[in-house]
């Protein structure tokens, strides 16, 4: 079960690896340290709990599921059927519509964590993480949010599962000639909540994947002005075939068809549904929207709506930015326009070079696990990752049960040495 913060148990001994003028206290983690508290943590501490074994999840925000709470804007809906999005153990409540919108998703998790009693440590920022060869164990640093102080304790575990995910930071760009000169304002879609805040506003929507899409339509759909950057092709697809989900569809299909088979049925239903792309600005690339997912990871664009406004004239597609202007922006065309706000669909990064004292398992260049799908959940000396799969909620499920089944024969085993040598003793 998850432990809570009184079962925590103290040896009182400093910790050598830290030169603070104050030593952190230490704390013996009998289960595994989960990192993060959004969907991936929250469903391994649940499978942990349904085998028996207790765990520890730090969350460096004040509430589970920070980055679906606070880093998503308020319109927004899951982009996949409820079915594909559910966590291990526990379906969505009756009556939830195909397509949760963001606040139903998170009173979801709410209640899953409420249904597993997991209650992580908040305010808990994980300043390093490393294996001590010497113990067999990782030590966690962390520092964590009291009445006006902050404490740092350093928790000792035989397991670490990172938990922080895909998305853990945004993605601002960089190198780009005169942004700071710019007199609008600039955000990024972490920060992006309502549409009807920029009514009767002139806004460049910078990158043209689903949150690019979405925000655009956003800001259309209540009296904005939007304007979209395209520099790269992609694929637009429609969210639904004939009623039916696309992604669900694709799921099916792959069980007995090839790839590429797969990606052509989906691109003549999609020249079928939403036309020539090309037209509008959107050129596809030569690979299809199934091969490109999953060789670089790259999600197809969901068409919800947006393509129906580009097409009307309603959501301007432009080029590259060259360099921003005291107004607005010179595109890569040499055209100037300007605009009273940019909005950054740049996309998240992992942070897990930040503070994972560790380069086998994961890539200190983009803080993934080296190891692709279905592979990439466990490394080696007790370190677990999920939510690193490119797969969404999906993958997160799978590492989760497997992350715990792992776990728990590992807890098993030692259990059991543990009453054999009491009762020889």
């Amino acid at each position: 079960m998850p432990l809570s913060h009184g079962d925590l148990q103290l040896d009182g001994e400093p910790s050598a690896a830290l030169h603070d003028d104050v030593a952190p206290r230490r704390v013996w983690v009998p289960g595994p340290v989960i990192v993060g508290a959004g969907p991936s943590g929250l469903a391994t501490a649940a499978c942990l709990k349904a085998r028996g074994v207790p765990s520890l999840v730090l969350e460096r925000d004040a509430c589970v599921a920070a980055s679906w709470r606070h880093r998503t804007y308020e319109r927004m809906r899951l982009h996949l059927p409820r079915c594909f999005c559910e966590l291990p153990l526990a379906p969505f409540p009756a009556g939830t519509p195909p397509y949760p919108n963001r606040d139903q998703f998170i009173a979801y998790l709410d209640a899953y964590a409420r249904a597993f009693a997991v209650e992580p440590l908040l305010g808990a920022r994980v300043r390093a993480a490393a294996y001590d060869a010497a113990i067999g164990f990782w030590r966690v640093t962390v520092d964590v949010d009291g009445e006006g102080a902050v404490a740092t304790t350093e928790f000792v575990s035989r397991w670490l599962v990172v938990a922080t995910g895909e998305n853990a930071e945004p993605v601002w760009p960089e190198g780009v000639e005169g942004m700071d000169l710019y007199r609008g304002a600039v955000m990024h879609t972490s920060t992006y909540k309502r549409g009807d805040e920029f009514a009767g506003k002139k806004v460049l929507v910078v990158g043209c994947g689903n949150s690019g899409m979405e925000v655009s339509l956003d800001l259309c759909n209540n009296g904005a002005k939007a304007s979209m950057v395209v520099r790269d092709k992609l694929h637009v697809l429609p969210r639904d075939i004939l009623g039916i989900s696309t992604f669900g569809l694709s799921v099916f299909l792959l069980k007995w068809l090839p790839i590429e088979w797969v990606d052509a049925l989906f691109l003549f239903c999609s020249r079928l549904i939403l036309g020539d792309t090309a037209k509008y600005g959107l050129q596809r690339p030569k690979i299809g929207p199934l091969q490109i997912k999953r060789s670089t990871g790259k999600t197809p664009v969901l068409d919800i709506g947006a393509l129906r406004k580009i097409r009307d004239g309603e959501i301007k597609v432009v080029p590259a930015i060259n360099r921003f202007t005291e107004g607005g922006v010179e595109f890569a065309d040499g055209c100037k326009e300007d605009f009273d706000a940019v909005i950054l669909a740049t996309g998240y990064k992992s942070n897990v070079p930040s503070w994972l004292k560790e380069d086998e398992f994961f890539s200190q260049s983009d803080g993934f696990p080296r190891k692709a799908f279905p592979h990439s959940w466990r490394g080696n000396n007790g370190l677990y990752a999920t939510g690193f799969t490119r797969r969404g909620l999906m993958g997160s499920s799978y590492d989760a049960s497997r992350i715990a089944a792992d776990i728990a024969n590992q807890w098993s085993d030692a259990l059991a040495r543990n009453i054999v040598a009491h009762n020889d003793a």
